[in-house]
């Protein structure tokens, strides 16, 4: 990452503080869990945040919760709507229940099942359109102003950023000596939220972002200086699937991230089954990313350094990984 950056939105810690008053009412403090199999392999001291554990299976009702706090009678009367690949849309319903707001999801025809059934579980209205996360966004927008619902960003807006960045808080105050906390990208609502709250209790903590190199929309967008779309992408985690990535994120991830890694899809599926097997935990491919950095030496730090990998959730269609083939 360059030294010098433009001035990046910015969530302070006493936000992070008030965000996680608001989070803990509702969602769990999941654990930190140790991997002597995973240390020893990779020369770190290694622990797992566990977001796996989390209420809706990922870190995504974190978000929401804050966000709808800053909500006005009126918006909450009205209704919500996002998109999403899956978790973000459990995070939504259940954070809606919460509150008692009405929610529409709009996810992409092609979503993980089990994610779908939740989500209409959770007592949103699902509306299912297109392959890909940005294709189902449209028809989010579209039905924002056809419904009048306030629209509720998955990964660029300030709010959802500082509830996802209550997990980082929990790192740090359970393992206050964390060296590196590794975390996956999809739009960049996780790594901003993480990255600034763990650099502001202690800015030389370094943040390593990890994505799909068969859909890298951060990376890119860092190499040019600006946000790109990805004219292609052939991701299929849908986790970490997205063309364009959050300005709000791009900004924050520029400032404050420290280095951004990628594996193909393959690399991380062969991690998702072997933390399976190894650690006894089941992890969707996203939340595998960071795992997959480390399995394959793209963590580049002095021997003993205390790593943190955030799996970042746990939601996994095990029928995706049937029949796969690569080359």
């Amino acid at each position: 990452m360059p030294p010098q950056v433009a001035a990046a939105p910015e969530v302070s810690l006493a936000e992070f503080q008030a965000a996680r008053k608001v989070v803990s009412s509702f969602a769990y403090h999941t654990p930190l869990l140790t991997s002597r199999i995973l240390s020893e392999r990779t020369g770190f001291d290694i622990r797992l945040k566990a977001e796996i554990f989390q209420k809706g299976g990922s870190y995504k009702v974190r978000g929401p919760l804050n966000k709808f706090s800053h909500l006005t009678e009126e918006q909450r009367r009205r209704g919500v709507i996002c998109s999403s690949a899956g978790n973000h849309a459990q995070g939504v319903a259940l954070a809606a229940g919460v509150y008692g707001i009405k929610a529409v999801v709009v996810m992409a025809s092609n979503a993980t099942q089990s994610k779908v059934d939740a989500t209409r579980a959770y007592g949103a209205e699902v509306v299912q359109h297109g392959l890909i996360w940005d294709e189902a966004n449209e028809k989010a927008k579209q039905l924002v102003q056809e419904r009048g619902l306030t629209y509720i960003h998955p990964f660029d807006d300030l709010q959802l950023i500082a509830g996802q960045g209550t997990l980082g808080l929990e790192v740090y105050e359970d393992f206050p000596q964390i060296d590196i906390a590794v975390v996956p990208i999809g739009g960049g609502g996780l790594i901003s939220g993480v990255s600034m709250a763990l650099k502001a209790l202690n800015p030389k903590i370094k943040i390593i972002g990890v994505e799909s190199s068969d859909g890298p929309g951060m990376k890119r967008s860092i190499e040019a200086g600006h946000v790109v779309t990805l004219d292609k992408i052939d991701c299929i985690i849908d986790g970490l699937r997205v063309k364009r990535v959050g300005e709000n994120n791009f900004s924050i991830v520029q400032r404050f991230v420290d280095d951004i890694v990628t594996l193909p899809d393959k690399e991380i599926f062969e991690a998702m089954i072997w933390v399976m097997s190894h650690c006894k935990l089941v992890v969707e491919g996203a939340a595998a990313a960071p795992v997959a950095a480390l399995l394959h030496g793209l963590i580049k730090a002095p021997s003993g350094s205390k790593v943190v990998a955030v799996l970042s959730g746990g939601n996994v269609n095990l029928d995706q990984l049937k029949g796969l083939k690569w080359n």
